[in-house]
């Protein structure tokens, strides 16, 4: 007796559960995708930057080599989102058989806010591209293009060979001429970390180089392998691995060690390269895998050099941020100075090198499967990189020591193999 009933009201039971956990996971696979799209409507706004440069082109307020494919021939065309700000827009890009990375600024040229934000933060007004103004000679340009490299790089013997170089990058129809509209885009350009970047760094191999330009719409050459290491995995996910585990899946599709090892040189020389340059000095403020890659013959290439800034710019900024700690002199997710309390002002010093903090992101991935013969002293002198303090120039001569040592120790174990 009771039985069937008994039966019937666990098959009740149990079919509630089913229906709730059913309606449940509906409602929380619902929400998700909510998110997601709505993150991505807000953050993936190209077809409004496209919009708003070729309007612009049309009214002959910009122009650029890329400014006819991108507008009228419609041959150079934005295809998947990976913008992670919406004032900066990220995407890859097709232009022909070329490809590439597209990258378009929704607002002005980018203003530091060091005081936390780690995006550059836009000016409100006035309208973008109205400099130079009308009937400015080419010789007024050259003036206001060493002015402002002056006062981004600071007071360097050569800004007049540079300028030269902006000058001939500036007539983009390669007619002779340089048009109010393409001084307008080029303009606009200098105002961005990464162009100035690739504009110094042009004979060396380790930044994409520019594959054309609409005002200060620009398209980069792609780097096919990026992460330098490290996977992305959804969060849910992220919290049932264990930390030990979490390390070791980071390296699971990195390449050979010899291939390790020449990608970990191409990130010493950029420090050398960017230390005391032919343009001054730039300061590494993001020195996070996510923003360094390689290529297929395993060049080491910068992916992100918005947050590779002119150590004069920097210092100039810093200099005006009020602070109560260290930490609100905090730049980026790497260059930090310390807090002055008698001024509350920032002072102007990182308090480490470029290159200890390349060490650092080094360190796992280039000690992982190194040669027993060379491990030992590899990791001892990783130590001691990553252990230096303070800026570059107040110990020159140990940063450039452990900087040669390290390169020597690399190329000597891969200069006769095939790899190298």
């Amino acid at each position: 007796m009771g039985g069937p009933q008994k039966t019937s009201a666990r098959f009740s039971y149990l079919h509630m559960k089913y229906l709730f956990f059913s309606w449940l996971a509906v409602f929380v696979g619902s929400w998700i995708v909510y998110v997601e799209y709505s993150s991505y409507t807000e953050l993936c706004r190209g077809h409004d930057c496209k919009n708003s440069i070729c309007d612009k082109y049309r009214k002959g307020v910009i122009d650029g080599t890329a400014c006819s494919s991108l507008c009228e021939k419609e041959t150079l065309y934005l295809g998947k989102c990976f913008t992670a700000k919406p004032n900066s827009q990220v995407y890859s890009g097709n232009w022909g058989d070329l490809q590439g990375v597209i990258k378009c600024q929704m607002e002005q040229a980018p203003h530091y806010d060091l005081g936390g934000e780690m995006e550059p933060r836009k000016e409100a007004a006035p309208a973008a591209f109205n400099k130079p103004t009308k009937g400015t000679s080419v010789e007024k340009f050259r003036e206001m293009i060493i002015s402002h490299l002056k006062t981004k790089v600071g007071d360097q013997a050569n800004l007049a060979d540079l300028a030269i170089q902006v000058l001939s990058f500036t007539d983009s129809n390669k007619d002779g001429h340089i048009s109010l509209p393409e001084a307008r885009s080029t303009w606009a350009l200098l105002q961005l970390n990464e162009f100035l970047l690739a504009l110094v760094l042009q004979e060396r191999d380790h930044t994409p180089k520019l594959l054309g330009f609409c005002g200060d719409l620009y398209m980069m050459e792609k780097v096919p392998y990026s992460p330098l290491y490290g996977i992305s995995l959804p969060w849910i996910i992220e919290l049932w691995i264990p930390a030990g585990l979490r390390r070791s899946m980071e390296q699971w599709f990195t390449p050979s060690w010899p291939h390790k090892a020449k990608i970990s040189i191409g990130l010493l020389e950029l420090v050398e390269d960017i230390f005391h340059g032919t343009y001054g000095s730039f300061l590494m403020c993001d020195v996070r895998t996510t923003t360094f890659g390689y290529n297929e013959r395993y060049d080491f290439k910068v992916m992100d050099a918005r947050y590779i800034i002119p150590e004069a710019t920097f210092q100039e900024r810093i200099r005006q941020q009020r602070c109560n700690v260290d930490e609100d002199c905090l730049y980026g997710t790497d260059c930090l100075t310390s807090c002055d309390l008698t001024k509350h002002r920032c002072t102007p010093e990182v308090t480490r090198p470029n290159l200890a903090k390349a060490c650092d992101t080094l360190k796992n991935y280039i000690l992982r499967g190194a040669p027993s013969d060379l491990s030992d002293e590899l990791e001892k002198q990783l130590y001691a990189c990553i252990a230096l303090k303070g800026s570059a120039e107040q110990m020159e001569i140990e940063h450039s020591l452990i900087l040669n040592n390290l390169k020597t120790l690399l190329w000597k174990k891969i200069s006769h193999t095939k790899d190298s």
